[in-house]
């Protein structure tokens, strides 16, 4: 099987906040200028790399945002996020822990620092990826998963190698434990120092893996070090990683959706009239109550 060819390998972009309690560095879509469809079905890649937040009894976070035509997925590594929505979901998101919603037809929410963690302070690390949905889906009911660490599909690197946390898809038989919308791999690969691993996914599929933590060889070519990202050609299918450290890679891989996209703000839709409309629906109510 041909190997995946490395495209590029990425530093984080210059952080920027959102809200107070998120300092991130986007890799897609302004981070680089892949354009909008380059990592398609996922629009979005926001890192929170690894800082401490100091003690504070109001929790930093971000306000009361609608949002349609998409799902956010959150990934926590480090530190632990609270959230709520209008339609009555609420929870928080541990170290280990992946929130995926699924805003569709629309949804206001919040995301703050859960309170305990807000006043102890600490290290904070997070993943948010913005996830497309086909035109058909955009209109669809909201849902939420809420995915804690021990029901994802574990799959132990052999020798004692490390774990690999499947979030969605499968890896080599295990099968993750989020349903999606299209076809979609979502892998956290905990490899230990001198472990190596390797694995396929298809040509066709974007693919990409950021490196949360530690150091890794990929493909027996190029190292990729801390808080950079792998962007991946779309030929070949074998990829192979090996652990210069102990590291933690976030792997994401779908197949394109191949539909015109028109973004604006916290709407993804497939044209300018329904981003129009979703302003509409969002200034008379249609996505429901939320308090700041």
């Amino acid at each position: 099987m041909a190997t995946k060819t490395i495209q590029q390998i990425l530093p984080p972009a210059p952080p920027h906040m959102v809200g107070d309690g998120f300092r991130v560095h986007n890799f897609f879509p302004s981070g680089y200028d892949m354009g909008e469809t380059r990592m398609s079905p996922f629009f979005l890649l926001d890192y929170n790399s690894k800082i401490d937040f100091s003690p504070r009894d109001t929790p930093r976070g971000v306000g009361v945002h609608p949002h349609r035509g998409f799902e956010t997925v959150t990934i926590a590594y480090h530190g632990k996020v609270a959230h709520h929505d209008s339609t009555g979901n609420s929870g928080v998101i541990g170290e280990g822990d992946v929130q995926w919603m699924s805003a569709a037809a629309g949804i206001l929410h919040k995301e703050y620092h859960e309170e305990e963690y807000s006043k102890k302070g600490g290290p904070f690390q997070m993943v948010q990826l913005w996830v497309n949905l086909p035109a058909k889906d955009k209109m669809s009911t909201p849902k939420y998963q809420a995915i804690s660490n021990s029901q994802m599909g574990k799959y132990q690197i052999p020798g004692d190698g490390g774990v690999i946390e499947v979030i969605a898809g499968s890896f080599k038989g295990v099968k993750g434990a989020a349903t999606t919308f299209s076809p979609i791999e979502m892998y956290n690969i905990r490899i230990k120092k001198g472990a190596s691993v390797s694995f396929e996914l298809p040509a066709s599929y974007n693919t990409g893996m950021l490196v949360v933590e530690g150091q890794v060889k990929v493909n027996d070519s190029e190292t990729a070090p801390t808080d950079n990202f792998v962007l991946f050609g779309n030929e070949g299918e074998s990829i192979s990683v090996s652990g210069d450290e102990d590291s933690v890679l976030l792997v994401i891989s779908g197949q394109p959706i191949g539909e015109p996209i028109f973004a604006y703000g916290p709407f993804l839709m497939n044209t300018k009239e329904e981003v129009q409309q979703a302003y509409d629906d969002f200034r008379h109510g249609k996505f429901g109550v939320l308090k700041d």
